[in-house]
């Protein structure tokens, strides 16, 4: 008797080192790949009622998605395309299919699990099994030498450990083929246009100011990949410029494709190892891979800690009193829009608000502005990212947030000091004027400290704080002075 196994792609949209889709070739006569748009993603609300994913990260899914397909159409195979609510549209199919398994990747957001765990109830009911594989990490969470729900919450002790006492698995090669049944019309079901999707298109479409295009799918990451680390030639420097604000190279840019599971962190680590033995080994290499490695952490930080990571006090419950009242929210309000008078936080919401993305050192300051500074509510800022980010990882976002408000795997509780940080990162002020064209005829020193300038100094400049960029919030040099 033949078996049938349906793979349910999530945040694995790839062919290359994809246990779960290998498996299923390797166990079954007849696979057929499915992927759904989920309509809670795409139009639903998140924390404080802010849509959960914005419309460049939806046109990036998409064109994710559209890649897979051509990738397993490659393979002899097809994907068939849904929207709706996984959690009924994975047993209908499975059941349409008389299938007798479901192969998927397990992810530890509580969501992802909150769903699987429904999906996985249906199908038990229907006497469909479920087989789970873990994919999104560089790590396998078996391998780790302690057990997730006994690990350090604090890094560099967990990383020394991981890397003293386990290996990375070596990185699986696509199947050969997909041996996917005819599925009629439903195999040609169209993927679903942005505007389908609850995505207004116009807000999806590129900014020619923007570091890189981040266009979706397997084939864009692997060529970024190329481009990056053997073409460029970037990764022997990867250390000494991944602090850098403008340009595509400065750092590897690799976070959206693996987020969406474009990419593999075990094909990634493989090509460093092959960097490091056919061209150059030194620490800017290694810092690639330990950059994937608190990628790691907060992956199995998530697996361990679960929701509570969304608590206001966070994983340590830090007793904070965070600004919720409405002052506080039209001072968010201001800081989302890049309005705050602080050209540094600002340059840096504007860059994230006009193309999806902003550097890893512009994420930090503006976290620490809003959590340190303002003393807003920090969840507000990380659900902000949720609803604009085309790298967005629920882990990675949320740890890191918590981890910078003080509430999460640091017990340092340091902030960033955003003057000398724009000033040290940012010492010509190109970064700020690029996003703000409005401080262009400034000196560096005033394009950074726009509120010393005299009245005088403002005519001269052809700057009217206030009319062409906002006065700052409060007196900022003061607060940094009382941090």
């Amino acid at each position: 008797m033949s078996e049938t196994a349906v793979v349910w792609f999530r945040d694995d949209l790839r062919v290359h080192d994809n246990e779960t889709l290998v498996e299923a070739v390797r166990a079954a006569d007849e696979v057929v790949p499915l992927y759904v748009f989920d309509e809670r993603e795409h139009a639903g609300a998140g924390m404080f009622d802010r849509p959960k994913k914005g419309a460049r990260w939806g046109r990036f899914r998409r064109e994710a998605v559209l890649d897979l397909r051509e990738s397993l159409r490659d393979l002899g195979g097809e994907l068939l395309v849904r929207h709706g609510d996984p959690r009924a549209v994975v047993p209908a199919v499975a059941e349409t299919l008389d299938a007798d398994t479901v192969h998927l990747q397990t992810k530890p957001a509580t969501e992802e699990l909150a769903d699987e765990h429904a999906v996985k109830s249906l199908l038990a009911e229907r006497d469909v099994g479920v087989e789970r594989h873990w994919t999104h990490t560089l790590y396998h969470v078996d391998d780790l030498p302690t057990p997730y729900t006994d690990i350090q919450d604090t890094f560099t002790p967990w990383r020394k450990e991981v890397e003293r006492e386990a290996a990375v698995r070596d990185s699986l090669p696509a199947p050969e083929t997909v041996p996917t049944p005819d599925l009629g019309e439903a195999g040609d079901a169209a993927v679903p246009t942005l505007a389908d999707l609850g995505h207004d298109p116009d807000e999806a479409t590129a900014d020619d100011r923007g570091v890189l295009a981040f266009e979706g799918g397997e084939t864009a990451a692997l060529e970024r990949l190329e481009d990056y680390v053997w073409t460029g030639d970037h990764l022997r420097n990867y250390k000494e410029t991944r602090n850098g604000l403008l340009g595509a190279d400065y750092s590897s840019k690799f976070s959206a494709w693996l987020a969406h599971g474009c990419l593999s962190p075990r094909y990634v680590h493989a090509e460093v190892d092959r960097y490091e033995d056919e061209r150059v080994s030194n620490e800017d290499t290694y810092w690639l891979v330990f950059e994937l490695l608190w990628r790691d952490f907060f992956q199995f930080q998530f697996l361990k800690h679960g929701a509570d990571f969304f608590a206001p006090n966070g994983i340590r419950d830090v007793r904070k009193e965070w600004r919720r009242d409405e002052e506080a929210r039209e001072a968010f309000e201001r800081w989302a829009a890049g309005e705050t008078g602080v050209p540094f936080v600002d340059a840096n919401m504007r860059e994230l608000n006009a193309t999806g993305y902003m550097s890893n050192r512009g994420r930090q300051n503006v976290a620490s502005f809003l959590a340190d500074a303002m003393g807003v509510d920090w969840r507000l800022g990380a659900a902000y990212f949720e609803s604009r980010l085309v790298d967005y990882d629920v882990a990675s976002n949320w740890g890191n947030w918590a981890y910078q408000a003080g509430v999460g795997n640091d017990s340092r509780d340091n902030y960033f000091d955003v003057l000398g940080q724009a000033e040290r990162y940012d010492p010509g002020a190109e970064y700020v004027t690029h996003w703000l064209p409005e401080l262009a005829g400034l000196p560096a020193e005033y394009a950074h400290r726009p509120w010393r300038l005299s009245e005088a100094e403002q005519a001269e400049y052809g700057v009217d704080l206030g009319r062409d960029y906002p006065a700052p919030l409060f007196d900022v040099e003061a607060r940094y002075r009382n941090l």
